[in-house]
Order: structure tokens, then sequence, then C-alpha cells
């Protein structure tokens, strides 16, 4: 697993390949992140299924009760089969540009 920090944003990537392996890592360690916003690097998995994606809803949720952004970016991924309560966007710069959103809309009491 690689941890980039940039600002208040943390980039998690998977190096081991292993989605559920990585999904228990980061779930293991969420305390260390809460107080930061999460893009979770999938970019390397190619054909993740909605149910795959969707393991990670309970982590979205927790985050985003901390009022901090949670974005999952996969490649070759049906967007509109997600559910409302994930964000999942095709690339790291458009998981910065959701996440620069949000803070603007939290900041402005949305």
């Amino acid at each position: 697993m690689k941890v980039d920090q940039k600002g208040h944003t943390i980039t998690i990537k998977d190096t081991q390949g292993d989605l559920s392996s990585f999904l228990t890592k980061v779930t293991s360690q969420f305390k260390t992140f809460e107080s930061h916003n999460i893009i979770i690097d999938l970019l390397h998995y190619n054909n993740l299924s909605i149910d795959q994606i969707k393991l990670f809803l309970p982590l979205s949720k927790q985050h985003k009760k901390n009022k901090k952004s949670f974005i999952i970016v996969a490649s070759d991924f049906d967007y509109n089969a997600v559910p409302a309560k994930l964000i999942v966007v095709p690339s790291v710069l458009e998981a910065h540009d959701i996440i620069d959103m949000e803070e603007i809309e939290r900041d402005l009491g949305f």
C-alpha cells in the first residue's frame, strides 16, 4: 500500500494487487486517515465489478460523517451503476477537482 499526502488529501494506492487485503489494510488504518480527504486509487485493477466497489461503501459513509471527501478512482467502469453514496471517477486529477468543489461547498455550509 502506497500513501501520498498532498495538503489535506491522502491518496492510497494498492501495491499488492489483492483488493480484499487492500481493503482490510485501509480499514484497519482508517483512524490515521480520518482527518484527511481520501482518494482510493484502483487504476491498476482491470474489470472491477460494482460489488467490489461497493465494498468501500462503509468506509465512505463513515468518512463523510466526518465531513471529509472519499473518492474512488477506477478506469473502465460503468460509473452510472455506482450507488449515489459513492463517488467513482476515472482519474486522480478529477478526484482532486471534486475534493476542491466539496471543500468549497462545506465552507459555504452546504
